[in-house]
């Protein structure tokens, strides 16, 4: 990611992360709604915030360790931040999940700016296939592996 980042975002960020608390207001994914029943058994939306990518520890489908990473490449001629992430993501969470890889794209460095006009932001695999699909962000969308 390139260095116009600002610290509200790199905060947010290393929550969706698991690597930084939550903060008091959100700007890169805003909602989180859930329906929730009230005291009279009235179904309810209400907002409930959670980290996107913040798994740790075994995978339980596809093997291997869950991870998240965020450094700053301050000292190198190419300034900016890397991120690392690898989960595993229910097809429920893509909406979402979507929106925050929609956000780091248009925050992309350059080199990964495919000759296609998309943006290379990483791969998915489902635990049913032997080879991941790259995954690519293109006019704002993501191009979800079908």
């Amino acid at each position: 990611m390139r260095d116009e980042i600002s610290a509200t975002e790199i905060v947010e960020l290393s929550w969706h992360l698991g690597i930084g608390p939550q903060p008091e207001s959100l700007s890169i994914v805003t909602r989180f709604p859930v329906v929730v029943e009230d005291d009279d058994g009235i179904p309810v939306i209400e907002d409930d915030p959670y980290p996107l990518l913040a798994g740790r520890g075994v995978g339980s489908r596809v093997g291997g360790a869950l991870c998240s990473a965020l450094a700053s490449r301050a000292d190198l001629p190419r300034k900016g931040w890397s991120l690392m992430s690898r989960q595993e993501i229910h097809p429920d969470e893509f909406e979402k999940v979507g929106e925050l890889l929609c956000w780091l794209a248009a925050r992309a460095h350059e080199t990964h700016l495919r000759e296609d006009g998309a943006i290379g932001i990483g791969f998915l695999r489902f635990y049913e296939a032997e080879v991941p699909d790259v995954l690519q962000v293109e006019n704002g969308q993501v191009r979800w592996p079908t």
